[in-house]
């Protein structure tokens, strides 16, 4: 089979190319600076130059494929200039989808996120929940439209699409938000940890695999959660310390504290410039907020099967400890 991937010089995209080239497909993927890809190149990935925000850029490669895996997306939390989140999450979103429609491509699996839900209050919603309210972030608000403005109304006039929606995604050599909480607390750099903050907690690898699945036997027109076990931040990290010997943080902010520190953050800000992780938005998405959905259905209909939170987070932290020239402890070796 012959797959268009956007995203694929990403964390979750890369991975999508490589298990489809292990199982023997061809790969097109979609670039903006080949340079950057040699690592696809090595994989025998072909190469399409251009960006989800030029469509066409990507016809003459979309032409002709058996399916399109959309991974590509803008992920920022605290950043002064917000602008590629429409550009990207929901222009370039409708931009693949319609080249699709246009092209009539047979299948194809769109990365949305359980961000979409916003704050769930610790329940665990299923895909037929749909937030309607104040988003925490530019990045939720972004996803959200791409997800329920843009590509649920194609699906609904027979786009064959299907949208897997991951949660927190985890791994080695991860360089979001939730790699650099990692890497700082491996440095004793973090100075406090948001209590009662939590995720579902997904593999990179089980991520990409859900994708796979959602394209071989996804139902066109659906949605999943595939989202992996829930664990709050405070208790990934007491784990960390049983693997790497680290200590975590011994301040835990209160959702109240932390939401006092946003406001006060998003204030400072309009006239000093804030790091990223101290600004009034990265203070809010961390401020008790719960990010999660119920993956049963994609259980049930794709086999998915994600792995333990400590078998994960023993491999992304070793893989990091060495990164950063630490030596493990024999018990974790």
């Amino acid at each position: 089979m012959r797959y268009f991937v956007t995203g694929a010089t990403g964390f979750v995209g890369g991975q999508v190319a490589r298990l489809l080239r292990q199982d023997g497909h061809d790969v097109i993927a979609l670039v903006r600076d080949p340079r950057h890809a040699g690592d696809l190149v090595a994989q025998g990935v072909t190469l399409a130059p251009g960006d989800v925000a030029e469509k066409s850029s990507m016809r003459a490669p979309m032409t002709g494929v058996d399916g399109v895996f959309h991974v590509a997306g803008w992920y920022k939390i605290g950043v002064r200039d917000t602008r590629p989140a429409q550009v990207t999450n929901v222009e370039g979103t409708r931009n693949v989808l319609e080249l699709m429609r246009e092209l009539a491509i047979p299948r194809g699996v769109y990365t949305s996120t359980l961000a979409v839900y916003s704050d769930t209050h610790g329940k665990l919603p299923d895909e037929t929940y749909v937030f309607h309210g104040r988003h925490l972030s530019v990045y939720d608000a972004s996803k959200w439209a791409a997800h329920y403005e843009v590509a649920e109304p194609m699906m609904r006039d027979g786009l064959p699409l299907t949208i897997v929606q991951p949660g927190l995604i985890y791994g080695p050599g991860d360089t979001s938000a939730i790699g650099h909480t990692l890497r700082q607390y491996l440095k004793r750099k973090l100075p406090v940890v948001p209590a009662r903050t939590a995720f579902c907690w997904g593999h990179v690898e089980d991520m990409a695999q859900a994708h796979l699945a959602a394209m071989r036997v996804g139902k066109p027109g659906a949605s999943y959660n595939v989202g992996g076990p829930v664990h709050t931040l405070t208790d990934a990290l007491r784990l960390a310390q049983s693997i790497t010997g680290v200590r975590p943080p011994a301040i835990t902010a209160s959702p109240g504290m932390m939401r006092a520190l946003a406001s006060t953050m998003s204030l400072v800000q309009r006239v000093f410039p804030v790091p990223e992780d101290f600004s009034g938005e990265y203070l809010r998405v961390s401020a008790g907020v719960t990010y999660l959905g119920d993956s049963s259905k994609a259980t049930r209909e794709l086999g998915f099967a994600p792995r333990p939170l400590a078998e994960g987070l023993r491999e992304t932290l070793l893989y990091e400890m060495g990164q950063l020239g630490m030596r493990a402890p024999s018990e974790a070796q």
